[in-house]
């Protein structure tokens, strides 16, 4: 046993993590604080209560996460397969065998006629198995093992995108929500505006090329209420799909209910490959490629065999149970000589295997930094814009006040004033919901770039 340990340990190697940089992974960031929104449960993240309907929704009904399950489920059984290898295998087989010798093959003086007809009856069982002395089959199983792992943490991994992208996709909806319902009262107060138009060119307030700048201002904001329609219809069939229903409709709150956490903590680099199921994903990848360079290693030694069978087998039925017992035992050494370089394009192939897994490892790591850092800064860029957004919509509701009532009661004021600042007051308006949907959509992408979303039941 010792000596067999021994082998096998000059053969297979020690599998040792693969090195990865985490130290400098946060951009401008120096905390040591482990606190972290990945350990925050997407229930306690996320406070609408239709929200979290469709996110349960989506876990239960998704295909994409439906059919990382069943590869869990078919990495399983690899497993259970590698396993039953350092077991004999075992069959059973029962034939009857008829055969005729040619006549003119024999010496009739010594074959009789009735002798050239035969029959053979046989039952048997086989068995076989094989000595795991260089390690083969054990880093098969580790090898296995490490892709059932994979397959749970890719699992995860999807898991943690679905959460992304049904809660990124509701707040989009909200958004255009808020939008078109910003462009409809824009209409609304327009046509009042054109109206108005008219009363004063009627009163000699105002010229005939006001009254049509004014009905040119509210169509400018009524065309694009069909996109925005159509923007919604598209984002509703959209985040069905990932609720794995047909397209229709999708019940939702608003905007102004939507409540932003108010304690964003990244924690420390290195908890990222405890919580992003990603990286995991790729570090069980690379041990698994580690695994198959020791399986294509072991190749290259001779592998032992023990193979054996019995059974029953006579010439006649009546006689199948007396005196019709046979057996055979078999030790077999095989080393390989020539392959025709099989074996070591095997290794070649392994290693290569190996190498590109170490990179996905190392580059997982690199666009884990690369989230984190760009989804936090777009948060802070996000509540700068907020502060300084609110401060141009108050400047821009006055300029639009101080030049309709100008317009009113001055001749120094011409319609153009009005419209230009009516104009940017729309645009600022919908430029103010997409800075609020930057700061929800922020928040999301930054939990799944630390990893949250996985932890916790369902």
């Amino acid at each position: 046993m010792v000596i067999a340990i021994a082998l096998t340990s000059c053969i297979t190697k020690k599998y040792q993590a693969p090195a990865g940089e985490t130290a400098k992974l946060f951009r401008d960031t120096t905390t040591t604080d482990t606190i972290t929104l990945a350990d925050v449960p997407w229930q306690k993240l996320f406070g609408d209560t239709i929200l979290r309907g469709l996110i349960r929704e989506g876990l239960r009904e998704n295909l994409d996460l439906k059919v990382a399950i069943q590869r869990l489920a078919e990495a399983q059984t690899g497993l259970n397969q590698s396993k039953s290898a350092f077991f004999p295998t075992l069959s059973a087989s029962a034939f009857a065998n008829p055969s005729r010798i040619s006549k003119a093959t024999l010496n009739p003086s010594l074959v009789p006629f009735e002798q050239l007809n035969t029959t053979i009856y046989q039952a048997q069982f086989s068995t076989s198995w094989e000595a795991d002395v260089w390690g083969k089959l054990s880093s098969a199983k580790r090898s296995a093992l490490a892709g059932l792992l994979e397959a749970d943490a890719s699992k995860r991994a999807v898991q943690t995108q679905l959460i992304a992208q049904i809660a990124n996709a509701y707040y989009y909806l909200l958004a255009l929500d808020k939008q078109l319902q910003i462009t409809e009262q824009t209409v609304t107060s327009r046509t009042e505006e054109a109206k108005t138009m008219k009363e004063l060119k009627e009163a000699n307030i105002v010229n005939g090329a006001a009254v049509v700048q004014s009905e040119a201002n509210r169509y400018a904001a009524e065309v694009s209420v069909p996109d925005i329609k159509q923007a919604i219809r598209e984002a509703e069939n959209a985040l069905s799909t990932l609720l794995g229903r047909p397209p229709g409709s999708i019940r939702r709150s608003t905007m102004e209910e939507q409540v932003i956490t108010p304690d964003i903590q990244t924690g420390v680099p290195a908890q990222l490959l405890h919580n992003r199921p990603d990286i995991q994903a790729a570090e069980f990848a690379f041990r698994a490629s580690f695994e198959n360079t020791n399986i294509a290693r072991a190749y290259f030694y001779p592998s032992f065999t023990l193979t054996a069978d019995g059974g029953l087998a006579a010439l006649k039925l009546s006689d199948f149970f007396n005196g019709s017992v046979f057996y055979n035992l078999l030790g077999g050494l095989t080393q390989p000589i020539f392959s025709g370089g099989v074996n070591k394009a095997r290794f070649k192939t392994a290693q290569a295997r190996q190498l590109e897994a170490l990179y996905n490892y190392q580059k997982a790591l690199l666009t884990a930094g690369q989230e984190v850092s760009d989804d936090l800064y777009s948060f802070q860029a996000a509540r700068e814009k907020e502060t300084t957004r609110a401060k141009q919509l108050v400047a821009l509701s006055k300029s639009v006040e101080f030049t309709t009532e100008l317009l009113r009661y001055s001749s120094t004021t011409n319609y153009t004033d009005v419209l230009t600042s009516e104009q940017n007051l729309l645009a600022a308006q919908l430029s103010s919901v997409n800075d609020r949907l930057q700061q929800l959509q922020s928040v999301v992408n930054l939990y799944q770039a630390l990893g949250g979303g996985w932890k916790g039941q369902p």
